[in-house]
């Protein structure tokens, strides 16, 4: 050990963690040194004394997870991923924050090895946090067997007073109360900064107390540089399998550089040379050269790693007992790692016929859903309060609960925290939640989704209403710029069905997809079901727009989304009775259109018809890509009313006397 170098081994080890961290930030030029320089210690006790994780296989299904939910401190996560050994070589911490490189701004969850979750908007990382333990409670209830204990890990969330001031903290951490998720613990690093400086000006309250009154058990260790306190802390977290748990740890911003720490100024900006060299000097450390790891501290992350590649093995080897003992459940098991679907599941899926009557998209669906549960038993979700006008519950399943593990959740009027838990809930890899709300509360959770998006996770959204035609309710809840905003968000899939078997093939999108999260728009109102969809609406809806009806010779070309199909068809029957060929195309998705071959986009929307005309209850934004110059779209120019539906369509131009006429204008 160089002399210039002092404190004890598990000292050395903590202060490679600090200055790490200060070295990226410092070489980058940009960063929050802060908060790594505070929670090195804590970080440090948890990864080397009870984290359960193994280097070698980061997707071991039984690991324990460690979310970062202060994502700002991600310089502290990359210095943690490389001393335990994770496949982040030094060169990547020396270049933290550029570009292509593995060290991102904030932890970005495919992107780099060891990283769980995407994290960096406060309030998420904790939030997902519950999903994961969720997660684990569903897993270990599906598959645990006697003498088989496959699911058994723990979930383990380091946040910030910033994370905890977030209102989907909030939502998230009373749900996770309500629950009893014993194995889900937060580490709050509490050390009174915020940017603007204390956190006196602005958050003041008793943080355990409101905890408490969540449900949640809760420790306090006044110092986070005591390992003997912290340790204790954690061990007496763990112990507790009956409520999640908070540990109140009281640390300092910038420990050891003398001039700053405590203080907002080391929170996002890097400590600068002279700061630097002061603190190095005051903790013992050696000026040169930057990004030192002296063996001291790699060594002292090898009992847990060798600990963890121990235990994942023992987990394989049960595994291979488990497949004899229980080979239908382990071939389940196997199916769901592989990201594969059951062979046969497609067959559920119903098919409707215009003798079925008026169905409203959300009822297709609640049956569409409900017959493909018995198929899925990865499948599980609920609503925000609202299942039975979103139409999600699984009839004759179980509810998730405190006392009982089933597909079913009652979310609450939690919005935002829905989505964050499922995304917690998909990142396992061997659940497929969906969830359902007002298609108008995508505005709560819109954070949530754009987060599963840039993770590329399959979540399903559920949103019912989706239009002014949800009628007396009004303006505030009838959405106009959603399904632009939901279309707007990249790698999200928007689905806006025009009836039931469209809305079946919806489903059937949603399920399949694996690379990104799907949202489904259905509407409260009754709509026909189109004879031709029985046949079409799979391979159409699939590919994003279809022809539904045509002519010899189109002269024009309607398209519509969702319930205004049924007006575009109504005019089009108008309109052939007059002599005028019309072309109906029905487009319930923008992006996977789009995503089709020139070929099959001229087939549905040829370029020599240029007369086209748009007909979606929403905003106009976006939909003169796919009518032209020389076309028009019948949409939303302002906001809703409260009245009945037959109403709203006349005094917002949606019928088919008014569609005819606006393509008549065209010629």
């Amino acid at each position: 050990m160089s002399q210039e170098i002092s404190g004890d081994a598990h000292q050395i080890a903590i202060n490679a963690i600090r200055f790490l961290s200060v070295d990226m930030v410092e070489t980058a030029k940009s960063g929050h040194p802060g908060a790594p320089m505070g929670q090195a210690a804590l970080a440090y006790a948890l990864w080397t004394n009870t984290l359960r994780f193994d280097p070698a296989t980061p997707d071991w299904p039984n690991r324990d997870r460690f979310v970062l939910s202060c994502g700002h401190a991600s310089a502290l996560i990359y210095a943690l991923l490389h001393l335990a050994g994770y496949d982040l070589p030094m060169e990547e911490l020396k270049n933290f924050r550029q570009l292509h490189s593995k060290t991102p701004g904030h932890p970005e969850y495919g992107h780099t090895p060891g990283v769980e979750t995407t994290t960096g908007p406060l309030g998420q990382g904790i939030s997902n946090a519950v999903g994961m333990a969720i997660a684990e409670r569903l897993l270990a209830d599906r598959f645990n067997q006697p003498d088989f204990e496959l699911f058994n890990n723990t979930t383990w969330v380091l946040a910030s007073d910033g994370d905890l001031m977030e209102g989907v903290s909030c939502e998230a951490s009373s749900l996770a109360g309500h629950l009893g998720l014993g194995k889900l613990n937060v580490l709050y690093d509490d050390n009174l900064i915020t940017i603007d400086g204390s956190t006196d000006l602005s958050f003041s309250e008793d943080v355990c107390k409101r905890y408490e009154s969540y449900g949640w058990h809760t420790l306090v260790v006044d110092d986070g540089n005591d390992l003997d306190a912290v340790n204790a802390a954690i061990a007496a977290a763990k112990a507790e399998t009956e409520r999640p748990t908070l540990v109140r740890v009281r640390t300092v911003i910038g420990f050891g550089a003398p001039n700053k720490k405590g203080t907002s100024g080391v929170h996002g900006s890097p400590l600068g040379a002279d700061e630097i060299v002061a603190a190095k000097e005051n903790l013992g450390w050696p000026l040169e050269p930057m990004f030192h790891v002296p063996d001291e501290a790699r060594a002292a992350f090898t009992g847990a790693v060798e600990r963890g590649a121990a235990e994942r093995a023992d987990w394989e080897a049960l595994l291979a007992k488990y497949a004899e003992a229980h080979p239908e459940l382990a071939a389940e098991l196997d199916r769901r790692r592989r990201g594969e679907l059951p062979e046969g599941w497609v067959d559920a899926i119903p098919s409707f016929t215009p003798e079925d009557g008026n169905l409203a998209t959300r009822k297709s669906s609640g049956a569409v859903l409900n017959a493909i549960a018995e198929h899925l038993p990865e499948l599980v979700g609920g609503s925000a309060d609202l299942a039975p006008s979103n139409n999600t519950f699984l009839k004759g399943k179980p509810v998730f609960s405190r006392d009982t593990t089933g597909p079913n959740f009652h979310f609450g009027v939690r919005e935002h925290a829905m989505g964050s838990v499922m995304n917690g809930m998909v990142l396992s890899g061997l659940l497929r939640p969906y969830g359902g709300t007002f298609l108008i509360f995508t505005d709560y959770m819109r954070p949530a989704m754009r987060l599963a998006a840039l993770m590329g996770q399959p979540t399903i959204y559920v949103m019912t209403h989706d239009s002014i035609f949800l009628g007396e309710d009004g303006p505030t809840h009838q959405p106009i710029s959603q399904l632009v905003s939901m279309r707007s968000i990249p790698n999200m899939v928007l689905l806006r069905p025009g009836d039931a078997n469209e809305t079946a093939a919806a489903w059937r999108v949603a399920i399949e997809r694996r690379e990104g999260p799907t949202t489904l728009a259905l509407t409260r109102q009754g709509l026909p079901t189109h004879p031709e969809t029985a046949e079409k609406a799979t391979d159409g809806v699939a590919r994003g727009a279809y022809v539904l009806v045509d002519c010899k010779d189109p002269q024009a070309i309607l398209i519509a989304t969702g319930s205004e199909l049924a007006i575009a068809r109504e005019a089009c029957e108008t309109l052939a009775r007059d002599g005028v060929g019309v072309r109906l195309v029905s487009m319930p998705s923008w992006e996977l259109f789009a995503a089709q071959d020139a070929d099959y986009r001229e087939s549905v929307l040829p370029a020599s018809v240029t007369k086209r005309l748009a007909v979606e209850a929403g905003s106009p934004l976006g939909w003169h890509r796919w009518v032209g110059t020389d076309g028009d779209v019948l949409a939303m120019e302002g906001f809703g009313a409260s009245a009945p539906i037959k109403d709203l369509k006349g005094e917002f131009g949606f019928t088919a006397e008014n569609v005819v006429a606006r393509l008549r204008s065209l010629f």
